[in-house]
């Protein structure tokens, strides 16, 4: 099993973290590709950064897909899942966000849960995200560092002892079953917490990481109707050639299913000049 692992922020360092956590998590056979956002933001705290995120999101995994996957799976690993559950239509593999992962996870380990973030600024599109995903029932609260970050790289080393506190307070105070640690600036440090908190601690990457092999083996098939199938074709213009050609296949592969025989969909269009 091949997954594509991407960092929807341009830190390198963040990426590293992505990467270790990652090869920790991962099953023994499992490869992984792992890249960076060719633009966008040093670390996403805000809706808008994230739409700015979504669109390098896109052209990685649309550059994997083009012609046909060569990956099995993709996973966003980035809480707030930057461009889901919209990716989801431009590729048959299963595409799955830190956050859907992180949140499943906790939503099987215990009926409530609190989230630790690494900022105030962030806390707004958490809750957006928890509510998507219909599960706002369940948050018991989000939690977060309200000082100034000395470097997005450093957040453990620097607010570890806060992270542990914030834990503490989720459980005791807001009467959380698990604890989720939110974002890849944090990827591993629940390795270290957990026996600390007297609750599960769940990381994004590592429940994005194992979420993603177990859809994968589920082979449950690609969605070809419904909300997820691909866009349908049409005239478009200003694209780039990965997102164009990601495109086309997606609709191509759509339009020749056996599954919707009988169903008229035109080919794609050539890209306007």
């Amino acid at each position: 099993m091949k997954l594509l692992v991407i960092n929807p922020n341009i830190s390198d360092d963040v990426t590293a973290l992505i990467e270790a956590e990652a090869l920790r998590s991962a099953s023994p056979g499992t490869e992984l590709v792992v890249r960076t956002a060719g633009y966008g933001v040093e670390y996403i705290e805000t809706r808008f950064e994230s739409l700015v995120a979504a669109g390098a999101v896109a052209e990685i995994v649309a550059e994997y897909t083009r012609d046909g996957a060569s990956i099995d799976g993709v996973v966003v690993a980035a809480f707030g899942d930057p461009g889901m559950p919209a990716l989801k239509e431009l590729t048959d593999i299963p595409v799955i966000g830190i956050t859907e992962a992180a949140l499943c996870a906790a939503a099987l380990q215990g009926h409530r849960f609190s989230i630790i973030a690494i900022s105030d600024r962030i806390r707004p599109w958490y809750q957006d995200c928890v509510e998507r995903f219909g599960l706002g029932g369940r948050l018991a609260s989000i939690r977060s560092i309200n000082e100034a970050l000395h470097g997005i790289a450093s957040v453990q080393q620097d607010f570890k002892a806060t992270l542990l506190a914030l834990s503490h307070q989720a459980v005791t105070e807001d009467g959380a079953d698990v604890v989720i640690l939110a974002g890849a600036p944090l990827a591993g440090l629940a390795r270290e917490l957990r026996g600390q908190i007297g609750v599960p601690v769940v990381d994004g990457i590592s429940a994005g990481i194992r979420m993603a092999e177990a859809v994968v083996g589920l082979d449950s098939g690609p969605h070809r109707a419904g909300a997820f199938a691909p866009p349908p074709a049409k005239s478009r213009r200003g694209l780039t050639e990965n997102l164009d050609a990601a495109l086309t296949t997606a609709q191509n592969a759509s339009a020749h299913d056996p599954a919707r025989r009988g169903v008229t969909q035109p080919a794609a269009p050539a890209q306007a000049n």
